[in-house]
């Protein structure tokens, strides 16, 4: 299932069997640090926990690798925290890096042929939420997402991008 993938794998079970499956595994994003013990004795939330223990200091390198990048190109063309400029370039697969604030929702619409995007203070009918777009338009084109708190965005505004080209 993750074969395509670049998500870390955490192994859960019983310590024995780790470095068995370790030994055989051929999937490069294996978690070094699993889960011990039998999994059938935790529920999903306490399983989940345990997991994310491990692997969030995964995930907040990766985040600050992405703003490292983003601040490395500040000033040129290759960023950008303007709406305008990132909704279509995530459409036409531009868009590497996506800094995204969870709960700001900028309604609009955006026209694919024509490039055209129209912004509205408050949800029209037909709008959609054009940071939701922006992310799910990036992650089709195989672009890594990182929702952040507003006081983590790497540049003032609701999204940041760094651009492929």
């Amino acid at each position: 299932m993750l074969r395509d993938q670049k998500a870390p794998l955490v192994l859960a079970g019983v310590e024995y069997l780790h470095p068995i499956y370790k030994e055989v595994n051929t999937y490069p994003h294996l978690i070094q640090e699993g889960v011990s013990g039998n999994p059938e004795h935790l529920s999903a939330k306490e399983l989940h926990e345990q997991a994310w223990a491990i692997v969030r200091p995964y995930f907040l390198k990766a985040q600050q690798k992405a703003v490292d990048r983003y601040k490395e190109f500040i000033g040129s063309e290759q960023v950008s925290n303007r709406i305008r400029r990132i909704i279509p370039a995530a459409y036409y697969g531009r868009v590497e890096l996506l800094f995204v604030v969870a709960d700001l929702h900028p309604w609009g619409t955006f026209d694919p042929g024509t490039g055209t995007i129209h912004l509205h203070s408050k949800e029209k009918s037909g709008d959609e939420d054009l940071l939701e777009v922006a992310t799910i338009q990036t992650l089709l084109n195989r672009g890594a997402v990182y929702v952040v708190k507003s006081e983590n965005i790497p540049d003032a505004g609701p999204l940041a991008a760094v651009f492929r080209y």
